[in-house]
């Protein structure tokens, strides 16, 4: 009689339970290896061009490397009629049988077990009894892989469910607790490694808050130590770690895709090395998610690299917990790529996304675009405001003071004002681009009312008004050339400052033809001002009041600059297009002045030096004129661009 036997017929079944339920996780593993390598089979069928995924660390990890049917039998399947048809599937349905077997049994022993898995236990091994030949009808298909619940009872329903009671039966049964993870049958090179998994488990558990998850078991099987997590409390996200001599190895499941690109993406800088980084199981199981699992291999160099690789995975976990639900919030900020980047910078920084979640997710940056007024309108994207890099660092503070918030138990009501405040700060940024762009046109305004006044007032004479001029347009200038430097070392450090950068160029040589102008006026006070009739400064005082008006035209535009976007109503954006096109109409109101202006010069002044100036003068202001339907342009196309919109 065998021991196990002999302890049966004891009545001391407690003794055979650790054996049984690590028995029956095994299985849980063969179990679930079966269901994906049938599941490849189905589909390797309907597709029989493609190529079929290499099984070979998955069933190494289940201990069926010897198995070699296992990894040929998805490529030998093959449809006809409807009809799947699986080589070797007498033998698969037997492998299921036993397996079952030998996960329900540790469950139909506990005197507590549901009545349910009392029933379907049997049920299902009658079912698989009777499954011979090598014919699979889409009905029998569906009967062993579907995961909804709502269609009935499937096997793989059923090994979700009896998975969940020995996950209960292995907490029940631990003989001790190590740090908050229940294990049995420890060896004493274990116990400091299970403590180094729970050190970074703790280490950023409080992040979850009250989230459930993290229990953690841990038992040794042969060589080797398992340590097992329950993530959460879908069926299907489950995180296996083995640890046998120097080398762990992690067996990790999940619904959703991305969130398995991302854990890979956390464990990349342990030294992870992913065997099979692609879902190997159908939209069919679990309500309709694909099922993907991988397994990932760190290698380490000695016990202290060991240790210090298991407490930063048990640190990482907690940032899979509502990861999804995470990610579908701030896709109503950023894109795709973009919110990928913030739960990735959040994990790195370990703050984490369960605060901001707990503290109102979305509806906490939806109320501070709403509180700040005039900063936001209506429909406008967080990104398309602040620009993407900015709205990343942007929400990855609110979940950093969030996190801060919570653990210090201060109430939700504060993050969302910090919120706001940050956000005002954020908006802030994003406007002293048209800060610089207001303040170097208000220089221009100055040089431009300047120049017009000293023409309309020099009745008497352009000598005291002039040098004065002169040496204020000067200063003027100066101040619109560090506005324009400011903006290059923006520039230089923000790529998106760089049309900005530009356009600033671009309205800096307004200033310096009206700075010359001034200068010319200068001169020509200075004895140079022998010729000039009421009809000559006339004729320059049109042209200096029609460049004064283009630049309050083109001041007006950099006022509804600030707060054109792409969800602005097309009334805003005609009126910023028709304030850019007065500056045109004024541009070639110009053009027409400097021709009557040579015209009464030519006629009017007879002294050359006098005539050259107030010829050069006219040419200046014109000149002005010209550089200003450039800035006007530029500032169009940084507008429209900005806006999403083409011209």
């Amino acid at each position: 009689m065998q021991k196990s036997q002999a302890v049966a017929s004891m009545g001391q079944l407690s003794l055979l339970m650790p054996v049984w339920v690590k028995a029956a996780l095994a299985a849980n593993d063969r179990l679930k290896l079966y269901l994906t390598v049938l599941q490849m089979a189905a589909h390797h069928a309907e597709h029989p061009h493609g190529d079929v995924a290499d099984l070979h660390h998955e069933l190494a990890a289940a201990g069926l490397k010897q198995e070699a049917w296992l990894h040929e039998l998805p490529a030998g399947a093959s449809l006809v009629d409807g009809v799947l048809l699986v080589p070797e599937l007498d033998r698969l349905a037997a492998a299921l049988h036993d397996d079952l077997v030998t996960m329900a049994r540790p469950v139909l022993a506990d005197p507590a077990v549901p009545a349910d898995l009392a029933t379907r236990v049997p049920q299902w091994q009658d079912w698989l009894d009777a499954l011979h030949g090598e014919r699979l009808d889409p009905e029998q298909l569906r009967h062993l892989t579907h995961g909804q619940r709502q269609h009935g009872d499937s096997l793989h329903i059923l090994v979700m469910d009896l998975h969940k009671q020995i996950n209960h039966l292995a907490a029940d049964l631990a003989s001790e607790e190590i740090d908050g993870a229940h294990v049995w049958h420890l060896s004493d090179t274990d116990r400091p490694r299970v403590q180094a998994f729970m050190q970074g488990l703790h280490r950023t558990a409080p992040l979850k808050f009250d989230h459930p998850g993290l229990d953690t078991a841990a038992t040794r099987d042969g060589e080797r130590l398992l340590v097992q997590n329950d993530i959460g409390t879908n069926d299907a996200h489950v995180l296996v770690i083995q640890v046998e001599a120097l080398r762990v190895t992690l067996t990790y499941s999940d619904l959703h895709l991305s969130r398995f690109t991302f854990f890979q993406c956390l464990l990349g800088a342990l030294g992870a090395q992913w065997h099979t980084p692609q879902s190997h199981l159908s939209s069919e199981l679990n309500g309709g998610e694909a099922y993907t699992v991988g397994t990932a291999t760190f290698d380490c160099t000695d016990e202290a690299h060991l240790q210090h690789t298991l407490t930063e995975l048990g640190a990482r976990i907690v940032f899979l917990i509502d990861w999804n639900r995470a990610r579908k919030r701030l896709l109503n900020f950023v894109s795709k790529t973009g919110a990928l980047a913030v739960l990735r910078a959040a994990a790195d920084a370990e703050v984490g996304h369960m605060a901001w979640l707990k503290a109102g997710g979305e509806q906490l940056v939806f109320g501070a675009m709403q509180a700040l007024e005039g900063a936001f309108r209506i429909g406008d994207r967080l990104d398309a405001v602040l620009g993407e890099p900015a709205a990343q660092a942007f929400l990855l503070d609110v979940m950093r003071l969030a996190t801060q918030a919570l653990l210090r138990g201060q109430p939700v009501a504060l993050v969302a004002d910090e919120t706001r405040l940050l956000l005002a700060r954020q908006a802030q940024r994003r406007t002293m681009a048209f800060d610089l762009l207001d303040e170097h046109a208000a220089y221009c305004h100055a040089l431009a009312q300047g120049v017009s006044d000293a023409l309309t007032h020099c009745h008497g004479g352009l000598h005291d008004t002039a040098r004065e001029l002169s040496a204020r347009a000067k200063v003027w200038e100066r101040h619109a050339d560090h506005l324009v430097m400011q903006a290059r070392e923006q520039a230089a450090r923000q790529p998106h400052w760089r049309p900005v950068a530009h356009l600033l160029a671009i309205s800096d040589d307004v200033a310096d033809a009206l700075e010359e102008a001034a200068f010319m006026m200068d001169l020509i006070a200075d004895h140079h001002q022998q010729g000039w009739s009421h009809e000559v400064r006339q004729a320059l005082t049109r042209l200096a009041q029609t460049v004064l008006q283009a630049v309050q035209d083109h001041i007006k535009a950099l006022a509804m600059a600030r707060t054109l976007s792409a969800e602005s109503d097309a009334s805003d954006t005609d009126a910023f297009l028709s304030t850019t096109w007065a500056v045109l109409h004024a541009e070639k109101r110009c053009d027409e002045l400097l021709r009557q202006a040579r015209r009464t010069l030519l006629h009017a002044i007879d002294d050359a030096p006098s005539l050259m100036l107030a010829n050069d003068l006219a040419c200046t202001l014109e000149l002005a004129s010209d550089r200003l339907l450039t800035a006007a342009y530029s500032l169009r196309d940084v507008v429209l661009s900005q806006a999403e919109v083409r011209p």
